[in-house]
């Protein structure tokens, strides 16, 4: 197999029957698994060191990633700036990134209700309760973490630099 199909293998639909086979057998190994989610649009350094930190938490990073249909809804008409299989590849192509899932919906809550993560982690800029899925983990005992994000980056300022706008 080659290593873009390796990279491939990690990407999933949210309805795909093949991740929720792989999720029982993690599940049934006894894997922690963590999970976050984002739009992830032109990963930057503070994605690198978010997401790395994240996978340290646990044995199997699950990122759950918005579609272009739901990035459009979230962030306005001119996002996303690449594609969903695009943003896809790259994250999947990370050595700590175990599964990319992609979901249409505006909120990851479905998602989180399949996946079931032992530790469900999302930015410093959230309070845990008000994190969409809190109240799934929580109730199955799972944690909630939050980590701050590497100052200085952010895709809207990416974006805007690139345009030429004064930040």
């Amino acid at each position: 197999m080659s290593r873009l199909d390796i990279i491939r293998n990690k990407i999933f639909l949210s309805t795909d029957t093949d991740y929720h086979r792989m999720l029982t057998i993690r599940q049934f190994q006894g894997k922690k698994i963590v999970f976050t989610n984002g739009c992830f649009d032109i990963l930057h350094l503070g994605h690198i060191d978010y997401l790395s930190k994240a996978a340290d938490l646990g044995d199997m990073l699950i990122i759950g990633l918005n579609s272009d249909f739901s990035v459009s809804s979230i962030k306005g008409n001119t996002r996303p700036l690449q594609d969903e299989m695009s943003r896809a590849m790259v994250l999947a192509s990370l050595c700590f990134v175990d599964i990319v899932v992609l979901f249409g919906e505006d909120t990851p809550y479905n998602l989180i209700k399949v996946t079931q993560p032992d530790i469900l982690v999302k930015g410093a800029d959230y309070k845990p309760e008000d994190i969409v899925g809190y109240n799934i983990v929580k109730n199955k005992g799972g944690k909630i973490a939050t980590l701050t994000f590497l100052e200085g980056y952010s895709t809207t300022a990416i974006e805007k630099k690139i345009l030429g706008v004064r930040i």
